[in-house]
């Protein structure tokens, strides 16, 4: 998987060894992307493409990206995408959580 959002290469490494599922939903990647469920997308936590450590960076499923787009995290886990598939503060991966309690930033 390569990137064109000037992630380095190590903190490429380090998401893809640390984030085999989605960091939002929680659905499994596959090799083969039946759906977008299964197709790993990159993810700025907060949405500022300058921030990107391993803290800010991770993978997260086509649908939960195009769903996010831009928005706010805390607004975004309100939505009726995150409500409808029970995704929340507490349901998140550790990295988001992280993120929600203690921004990245430049």
């Amino acid at each position: 998987m390569s990137n064109r959002w000037g992630i380095p290469k190590d903190v490429e490494e380090q998401v893809i060894a640390r984030d085999k599922k989605c960091v939002y939903c929680g659905e499994d990647f596959e090799k083969v992307h039946l759906s977008r469920k299964t197709k790993p997308t990159w993810e700025h936590i907060v949405n500022d493409i300058r921030i990107n450590g391993a803290d800010n960076i991770a993978l997260c499923c086509t649908s939960c990206n195009a769903s996010k787009g831009s928005k706010l995290l805390e607004i975004w886990l309100e939505s009726s995408h995150c409500k409808g598939r029970n995704i929340n503060k507490k349901t998140v991966s550790e990295v988001v959580r992280k993120a929600i309690l203690n921004p990245p930033t430049l």
